[in-house]
């Protein structure tokens, strides 16, 4: 793969707000297929795009670049005959590929939380100041709303359908109207099935809006993720406490990556399922993606590709012996 073709390609899904990963092939010993600058991305739904070597190599790169995606962290990762633990490096002893070492390098890029702001309240000019002195992107969508009052902010037209914003993991909206139009706002927030929507009120109020939430015909499921009022329970009063207090929230919730699911699925932070134990192997093989599997003795067996599928059916007793084959 070209360079710039690559980097082209990771241009284009950070535009979108898309999380990936990057693999590169930093060192190796022959004989073995990857070799230096080799390198690929892969997407968070498991699509790999470039090389970065065949056989076991390229499910070893995915399981890492999925667990990348889930705890942002990089690591490097070895591929050998023998797994010999040393710090700093994710160690896989591969009995089945041609023999040769392969180091690779797995970097994850996450897309800048961007928060959303609906309104031009006090709340809603400090929670955007504090957004960007932690560097988050920050939009502010509100009627009136001046570059005076949102410094460095991009001010979306007040009349925008916020179906039309790209909405992903990261997006986290914000109404603090204030009185302005609440109830068309929050509306209007929770219809975009961002995993975050917070509302900007006191606790009595906050249920007057979402009782209009339940007449205007919102599917409990969107409204029951509305935080109202929004923000940690820190006993705020002031609209910088109440700031801080969202970002606090916004934050708690990026760490543990957690809360209800992202409707649109597509860039959701992935998830590991079942695995199993190669035989041949010996590696882990995530058994939803496995594409090589062998029926035998009623069980079913995974593998990391198709020369372990190939040397087990020959042999299947051979390797069975010191296997763990999970039930179907």
């Amino acid at each position: 793969m070209m360079f710039d073709e690559f980097v082209n390609h990771a241009v284009e899904l950070l535009a979108k707000g898309e999380p990936f990963v990057t693999a590169w092939v930093v060192r190796f010993q022959a004989p073995i297929s990857g070799k230096p600058g080799d390198k690929a991305i892969i997407l968070s739904d498991g699509t790999m795009w470039g090389w970065i070597g065949g056989g076991c190599a390229q499910p070893v790169v995915l399981k890492e670049a999925l667990k990348a995606l889930a705890d942002g962290k990089p690591r490097l990762v070895r591929i050998s005959p023998t797994a010999a633990p040393e710090d700093g490096i994710v160690d896989y002893g591969m009995t089945c590929h041609s023999g040769g070492t392969l180091d690779i390098y797995i970097e994850p890029v996450l897309p800048k939380p961007h928060i959303v702001i609906l309104g031009r309240s006090p709340v809603a000019q400090t929670l955007a100041q504090l957004g960007r002195a932690i560097h988050y992107r920050i939009s502010v969508a509100a009627p009136g709303a001046e570059d005076q009052q949102f410094p460095g902010v991009d001010l979306l037209q007040p009349e925008l359908d916020l179906r039309r914003l790209a909405i992903t993991p990261e997006t986290f909206i914000v109404v603090s109207t204030q009185g302005e139009a609440d109830e068309e706002a929050l509306e209007q927030a929770a219809r975009t099935g961002a995993r975050y929507v917070a509302f900007v009120a006191s606790k009595i109020k906050g249920q007057k809006i979402l009782e209009y939430l339940r007449g205007a015909g919102l599917p409990p499921e969107r409204i029951n993720r509305v935080r109202a009022p929004a923000g940690l329970d820190i006993q705020a009063a002031t609209p910088e406490e109440i700031a801080v207090s969202i970002l606090a929230e916004i934050i708690q919730l990026r760490r543990r990556r957690a809360g209800p699911e992202f409707e649109p699925g597509k860039t959701a932070v992935p998830t590991l399922g079942k695995e199993a134990r190669d035989p041949v192997c010996g590696m882990s093989v995530d058994v939803a993606r496995a594409k090589h599997r062998s029926e035998h003795q009623g069980r079913t067996v995974y593998f990391c590709c198709g020369g372990c599928k190939q040397a087990f059916d020959q042999q299947p007793e051979k390797f069975l012996a010191s296997s763990v084959v999970p039930s179907p």
